[in-house]
């Protein structure tokens, strides 16, 4: 007899579907066809023992189980449950008649338990979109695919209870689609706040531009000036997610198991801070069977690097594309897959090994030429991809045991939502009349050259301090196009429609990094 239960793979961040066929003839052993990876095929194990727990018995025949389409990787434990489900249905143990109607996924235990699996959110998506009335999960998974409407979740503990289930015995209410009430709740739940900051207004007012226009930054200043503290607040005045950003962000995650057993949606945004001896496959992604790095989880979201000149110089520059493309595309010999990956790139870094060079107070201890060389740690390339370059100094005595209470992240949020808001409006009309949905631009950081040329017009006085500024400060010529962005962000947030003087003054002061003689 023939049986056909369906489970699903995962490429990249979206599932297909795969029919499980399961038959039984004369012969002596089982066979998993259809490109298995060491995890599908002992599964043989696995689903052995947990059928003889339960009081079933293995068909000591010839057991073919074919993973279609033929030609795609298998990986992973999640087809343990529509094996075990397809072996006694071909061998006429159970007797169900509407398996096509269910999609199944769910590692098995010895004892006929079933234990969580990842990549469970775009599985259910893709289940809704192929017509399945309904998908069975362990019920750890549970909460995660009941995000997705129009599609009937079950959740189970065991082996037992599925066949229950099926062979009508048991009767299940599917778990209730509750995503706005979850996505709602916990919108704006963030640990920390810029209320708790005392002083450092200038720093906390270039986050607010970066926050604004979707700007990269990084922060130069000695040690204990507050980088890393600032840093961590900036997810907080960022807009919040909307509902399909928080789908987006919750794939990602849900494909590399990063979602704990009681997350459902992730309705903040992502801030991932991974550690200075990372690879470069860690942090953009990869494998043999390719998984989203640190950049793709930081999709929507923050990713803070601290002590940036620590990180190893083939690390920093393979982030170079993805900046600019908001994706990036890992290939291998038969497999190409894109993740998304656009995240707001924040960055830290002392001014010299000593971590004292420019400091008010201590005197800096290193050698001729030493700050320049810790500098050129970082490439030119990278650096061009950044558009704040913040200075960080010391908070005084005074400022750390003031008094009063410093503005909280909430407020600062609605100034840039408003500025958000207005280039959405103007973005929107954009798009809509270059047709660019493949490189749609939503804020102000994602314009091209020709993009800015358009939108940050600057009149005859503006272009007079702009030309001074870059020969008396030394500014490269990289620096033209990022002033221009930071300049046009500024006057968002001021509800200007022209970019002034003032915002270009504003904006010159934010490129640190690009004046001569800068490290001495």
């Amino acid at each position: 007899m023939l049986a056909k239960t369906y489970g699903s793979a995962i490429h990249g961040v979206n599932a297909f579907v795969v029919t499980i066929e399961v038959t039984i003839s004369q012969g002596t052993k089982i066979i998993v066809v259809g490109l298995p990876d060491s995890a599908v095929k002992e599964s043989e194990q696995r689903v052995e023992a947990a059928i003889k727990e339960l009081g079933y018995y293995m068909p000591r025949q010839k057991v073919v189980v074919n993973l279609a389409p033929a030609d795609v990787r298998k990986e992973g434990s999640s087809y343990d449950l529509p094996i075990s489900i397809g072996i006694l249905a071909a061998s006429e143990q159970i007797k169900v008649n509407d398996l096509e109607q269910f999609m199944m996924l769910g590692e098995l235990s010895l004892d006929g338990s079933l234990r969580p699996v990842k990549g469970v959110l775009p599985i259910a998506i893709e289940a809704r979109r192929l017509g399945f009335k309904g998908i069975l999960v362990p019920k750890e998974n549970e909460t995660e695919a009941s995000i997705v409407n129009n599609l009937d979740v079950y959740g189970f503990h065991s082996l037992q209870e599925v066949i229950d289930f099926l062979e009508g015995k048991l009767e299940l209410q599917p778990s209730p689609c509750q995503t706005k009430e979850i996505f709602f709740q916990s919108l704006n739940q963030y640990p920390s706040d810029f209320s708790e900051v005392q002083g450092q207004e200038n720093i906390k007012r270039a986050l607010e531009i970066a926050a604004a226009g979707g700007h990269n930054v990084i922060m130069i200043g000695p040690p204990g000036a507050g980088k890393t503290m600032l840093a961590k607040r900036l997810p907080s005045i960022l807009p919040p997610l909307t509902l399909q950003e928080a789908l987006e962000t919750t794939k990602i995650h849900s494909v590399a198991g990063k979602l704990g057993r009681s997350t459902s949606l992730l309705a903040q945004r992502p801030f991932r801070s991974p550690h200075h001896t990372i690879s470069d496959v860690a942090l953009v992604g990869g494998g043999g069977f390719p998984q989203p790095g640190e950049i793709s989880l930081s999709h929507n979201g923050v990713l803070f690097l601290d002590e940036l000149p620590e990180f190893k110089r083939t690390v920093l520059e393979v982030m170079r594309q993805p900046l600019e493309e908001r994706k990036v595309t890992i290939s291998r010999a038969r497999i190409s897959v894109d993740f998304p990956s656009s995240f707001m790139l924040i960055a830290s870094m002392n001014p010299c090994p000593c971590g004292y060079y420019n400091h008010p107070e201590k005197e800096c201890v290193c050698g001729p030429g030493v700050v320049q060389r810790y500098l050129n740690k970082v490439s030119g390339p990278l650096l061009d991809r950044i558009d704040l370059h913040i200075e960080v100094t010391p908070v005084s005595f005074d400022e750390m045991t003031a008094v009063r209470k410093a503005e909280s992240s909430a407020s600062i949020r609605e100034r840039v939502m408003r500025a958000r808001s207005i280039q959405s409006q103007r973005f929107e009309t954009f798009n809509l009349e270059k047709n660019q949905q493949q490189s749609a631009v939503y804020c102000n950081a994602m314009m091209s050259s020709s993009q800015v040329k358009q939108v940050c017009v600057i009149k005859e006085d503006g272009k007079k301090l702009l030309r001074s500024a870059m020969e008396r400060l030394g500014l490269s010529a990289r620096a033209y196009d990022r002033i221009l962005k930071v300049a046009r962000t500024i006057a968002d947030l001021d509800g200007s429609e022209h970019i002034t003087i003032d915002h270009l003054s504003e904006a010159i002061q934010y490129r640190s990094l690009d004046r001569e003689g800068w490290a001495g």
